[in-house]
């Protein structure tokens, strides 16, 4: 079965390019994970949570497809930390694609692209986006379209955005019912724009929902228990929408390893060590403060250790930005650059760990001579007679 599913999906995404050759309103958006025989349901009826705080993006709730057991789930909406200033979220859609319903995958970009005309509601009205705007390194979001907490996020402002969202819930582009709307010359170029995939989190509340039974189209039948969730980290696998007290205190610590570098709250891991996602969120490494009877052997060796890791940073990044430019240039299909970020991602954060584990040397070699204890503290431990 998957074999045939693939074969499948290669006739399916080459009829898609070859349609891009053909013709200029064709989606420039061909990145697919799967192709079905059926439509997915209907978009289920929900309410938004509240924004937990300023750089969250809204990404609409999606019917997604377990090849496994041959049967749709819902991925609930969330509230997700946009993964650089400036980005804004081009939802996946399905789309008909001459034999069969094809899923293209969501991104983030600066610019929204073509997300099949679906009307996803909360400012997502299928074309663009309504619900909030960048501002130099802060988010704005329109009230009119989304929930917040003013004493929580406080860059708000009201344009009207017309509401359709409980009038069609159709959930798909093209075929028997679906929306009949094109893409346009500019959601096309946005395809093209330098963007990337879905980010871990992301990746991992997918997971996550894939996991519940209850999420299942079969299951619920078209009307999932658990709609929406405040962030991508609640835990969507549990029978109940997941709340602050009963989700594991390392998550509330780490919500989002892709926040974007300028926040000042970085998020760390357990280890209380940052997490980043690539090379130009890097700090650049600089030696420890000396004291004054620091041994002068062991601040050069510091020195020298911050130099050369400054220099691995200006390596990787130039390589990077290389590969990006190389990705731009081809008109590389979002599932590839996605690829590509997250090996970025893996070798930003291997690189990280490397220089971690560097510096943890250099410093057990040099710290048992700073700090030995003196002769007389082991004289003091003896028994008295």
């Amino acid at each position: 079965m998957r074999f045939a599913n693939a074969i499948r999906l290669l006739a399916i995404f080459a009829l898609l390019v070859g349609g891009l050759a053909l013709s200029g309103t064709a989606s420039a958006q061909v990145a697919v994970e799967f192709s079905v025989g059926f439509a997915p349901p209907e978009l289920p009826v929900y309410e938004q949570p509240i924004c937990p705080g300023e750089g969250y993006i809204w990404t609409p709730g999606y019917w997604a497809w377990d090849d496994d057991d041959q049967d749709y789930y819902w991925v609930p909406g969330t509230w997700v930390e946009a993964p650089q200033v400036g980005y804004l979220w081009t939802p996946g859609y399905w789309g008909w694609g001459g034999e069969a319903y094809v899923f293209h995958v969501g991104y983030w970009g600066p610019v929204v692209g073509f997300y099949g005309g679906i009307d996803y509601g909360w400012g997502y009205t299928g074309r663009g986006y309504y619900g909030g705007r960048w501002d130099h390194d802060h988010f704005y979001y329109n009230r009119e379209v989304n929930h917040i907490d003013e004493r929580v996020v406080r860059n708000v402002y009201n344009v009207h955005v017309e509401n359709n969202v409980n009038i069609t819930r159709v959930s798909y582009n093209g075929g028997n019912g679906g929306v009949n709307v094109r893409a346009t010359t500019q959601e096309e170029a946005a395809a093209r724009e330098r963007h990337i995939g879905p980010v871990a989190s992301q990746n991992q509340h997918i997971q996550a929902a894939r996991g519940n039974r209850e999420l299942r189209a079969s299951e619920n039948h078209g009307k999932p228990p658990i709609a929406a969730t405040a962030n991508e980290n609640r835990a969507v696998n549990e029978n109940r929408p997941a709340n602050e007290s009963n989700r594991p205190a390392e998550n509330r610590a780490n919500n989002n390893p892709n926040r974007p570098p300028s926040a000042n709250n970085r998020p760390e891991t357990n280890t209380n060590r940052p997490t980043y996602s690539h090379s130009t969120e890097l700090p650049k490494h600089s030696a420890p403060q000396a004291e004054a009877n620091s041994n002068q052997k062991y601040r050069q060796q510091q020195e020298k250790l911050a130099q050369n890791q400054n220099q691995e940073h200006a390596k990787l990044q130039q390589r990077q930005e290389q590969e990006h430019q190389r990705a731009t240039q081809q008109n590389a299909p979002p599932q590839r650059q996605q690829q590509m970020e997250q090996r970025h991602q893996q070798q930003t954060q291997q690189m990280e760990q490397k220089h971690e584990q560097q510096q943890q040397k250099v410093q057990q070699h040099a710290a048992p001579k700073q700090q030995a204890p003196p002769r007389q503290e082991s004289q003091e431990k003896k028994p008295p007679h």
